[in-house]
């Protein structure tokens, strides 16, 4: 999803519940009922991705270590939607369930620390949508030589991701 599309989404409740009909008209969102071994499973996935991440570092992988980070955000992501009922079979269709689920445009630093960190920020959306593009570019295109510093940057965002997630879902 371009960004763009996701300032549009978020910005307009109407279209975003369009867009989520869309994809359960579709069975590409389904409804299921919470299973805590699953959320679970997830969120160790994405820390294994983790893992392969930091190990791939060392080994200086870097297409590889961004490939690990977007995956890693995405398991985390997918348990964060099954909590609220819901699987998701597509990566533009998982975001739409996090920013219908989780995002909440307008709430301070203040109400954020108030609910115990219940909600992700603009800056969360982004890097999902940003480590997807990453990681289709690592993926998918010859360029197998990307900066250290910049795969340590989104390392490190990835970590606060998937933390911020395993703190939402404690609650």
């Amino acid at each position: 999803m371009k960004i763009k599309a996701l300032k549009k989404l978020i910005s307009n409740p109407e279209l975003l519940d369009k867009k989520i009909r869309y994809f359960e008209k579709k069975r590409i969102i389904q409804k299921l009922s919470v299973d805590k071994d699953k959320i679970k499973g997830h969120i160790e996935k994405s820390e294994h991705n983790l893992k392969f991440v930091t190990d791939n570092l060392k080994l200086e992988h870097y297409d590889w270590c961004i490939t690990g980070c977007y995956y890693s955000i995405y398991q985390s992501a997918l348990a964060l939607i099954n909590a609220r009922e819901s699987n998701s079979k597509n990566h533009d269709a998982t975001l739409c369930l996090l920013a219908k689920n989780y995002y909440k445009e307008g709430i301070t630093q203040e109400d954020i620390e108030l609910l115990n960190n219940c909600f992700i920020n603009y800056q969360d959306l982004l890097l999902y949508v940003h480590s997807k593009d990453k990681r289709e570019e690592a993926t998918y295109s010859t360029k197998y030589v990307f900066d250290k510093s910049k795969v340590e940057e989104l390392r490190q965002k990835t970590i606060e991701f998937v933390n911020k997630a395993k703190d939402i879902l404690k609650e």
